[in-house]
């Protein structure tokens, strides 16, 4: 798979079969389009591709009120690899691009990207102000497939009912939206050995996510190894700003220092809350670890 961080010269690409989105969460709706996709490209046997922004353009318009993210960059970028996605654009999402006349952009798909047939949901926009829709795209000459929306239980699958599921804390409703378990994935590092002076050691993970939509305390899977985790600003501890991961891993006593590791949310615990004392923190921590032993046991 060949990533690109802008939009090819002219005439250095073959001809592809193109989505277009933000594909936060890569949903069951996302993964619809990535399966038409795939069965296009393969029809057509010319190359798959697909378009994403970086920063999503809510965050360059609205940065203090851009929703979570459900997925990092690099999460989405491990999906396509899975899918053998051909190629993908990795679109930086800034002030020239955002006044981007539609008019320019379809000549950038026909001409540099060479996209002879595009797949889109039923609401996408382009464009400076986002003044252009389907109906233009149709006028390109560029073969245009529309995907009917998903549903699940009557509503639309999307990633803004994903994100309000996950803060929620119902992690059975974001998994049947997203067709799997909520997953977050970072790099091991070291933290301030907090937990293994009260007797909890946790791996600190360095999250690709500045805001996730998820706090609390969980029962989860650290690759395959189960767990307990927190994801909050450790209020006893410390009281940081910014939110934190990091796992006990149950019986477990290797290394994982370095490591890029997937943490799996199973179940919510409970809130995070501060306590009075170190010493009721971790009376709360070791009755944390049963209920995740006790839902564990029974976990398939």
């Amino acid at each position: 798979m060949q990533i690109y961080r802008h939009i090819p010269n002219l005439g250095s690409h073959s001809p592809c079969v193109l989505t277009i989105g933000n594909y936060d969460g890569i949903h069951l709706g996302h993964q619809e389009l990535i399966n038409e996709l795939l069965i296009k490209s393969k029809k057509n046997q010319i190359e798959s591709a697909i378009m994403i922004f970086e920063p999503h353009p809510r965050e360059f318009f609205t940065p203090k009120d851009a929703p979570s993210r459900i997925t990092s960059l690099r999460e989405k970028i491990e999906y396509f690899q899975s899918k053998k996605i051909d190629r993908v654009y990795v679109v930086k999402f800034d002030k020239k691009f955002a006044n981007m006349s539609g008019d320019n952009f379809i000549s950038k798909l026909k001409k540099q990207i060479l996209a002879k047939a595009i797949l889109i949901g039923k609401d996408f926009r382009f464009g400076n102000n986002r003044e252009f829709g389907i109906n233009d795209l149709l006028k390109s000459n560029i073969e245009i497939f529309i995907l009917k929306e998903v549903r699940k239980n009557n509503k639309r699958v999307s990633s803004t009912h994903i994100r309000k599921a996950l803060s929620s804390g119902d992690l059975n409703l974001a998994k049947s939206l997203l067709g799997r378990d909520y997953c977050i994935s970072g790099k091991v590092i070291y933290g301030d050995q907090r937990g293994r002076e009260i007797g909890f050691p946790t791996a600190n993970i360095h999250m690709f996510h500045n805001r996730p939509p998820i706090k609390g305390v969980f029962a989860v899977k650290l690759n395959e190894e189960f767990g307990v985790a927190n994801l909050g600003t450790r209020p006893t501890v410390t009281g940081i700003s910014k939110l934190h991961l990091e796992v006990h891993v149950l019986n477990f006593s290797k290394d994982l220092y370095g490591q890029h590791v997937h943490i799996t949310f199973l179940k919510k615990i409970r809130d995070e809350v501060k306590f009075e004392s170190i010493e009721a923190l971790k009376a709360q921590i070791k009755k944390d670890i049963i209920s995740a032993e006790i839902f564990l046991k029974n976990y398939d």
